[in-house]
């Protein structure tokens, strides 16, 4: 279970840094207002996403003091699905957002799971060079 709450970890600390980066490259260089929102309401969306399903699979996998049931789950995933599809929709419909800032956002979460893969795979293979 070590292993994948560093994982997990990482992965959190990593989606703020890597947010915090995007950000601060977005106000450096010149990007537009849309832009900016774009990559603002992505990384928002994508990070409370991943937080929220985190923290709904450890309640119903690692503390079965509480059990829930995979419909439970499953429903609350698909909810959050729909929410963040019409949230999506509403700020490209109305031009809120520009949508390549968004889709930057949106990729946060993957760019931390890759940064995760990454460093677990160089640790197994330095452990396996020793």
């Amino acid at each position: 279970m070590v292993v994948q709450e560093r994982i997990i970890t990482f992965i959190v600390w990593s989606n703020w840094i890597i947010f915090a980066a995007l950000t601060g490259i977005g106000i450096l260089i010149p990007a537009s207002t849309a832009q900016m929102a774009g990559l603002l309401a992505g990384g928002l969306i994508a990070t409370v996403n991943f937080h929220l399903l985190y923290r709904g699979l450890r309640r119903s996998l690692i503390e079965p003091e509480k059990p829930s049931h995979t419909s439970r789950i499953l429903g609350k995933y698909y909810i959050r699905f729909i929410i963040s599809g019409i949230i999506i929709f509403i700020l490209i419909s109305k031009n809120f957002v520009h949508p390549i800032g968004l889709l930057i956002g949106l990729s946060i979460v993957v760019a931390s799971i890759f940064l995760a893969t990454i460093r677990e795979v160089a640790k197994l293979i330095n452990k396996e060079a020793v």
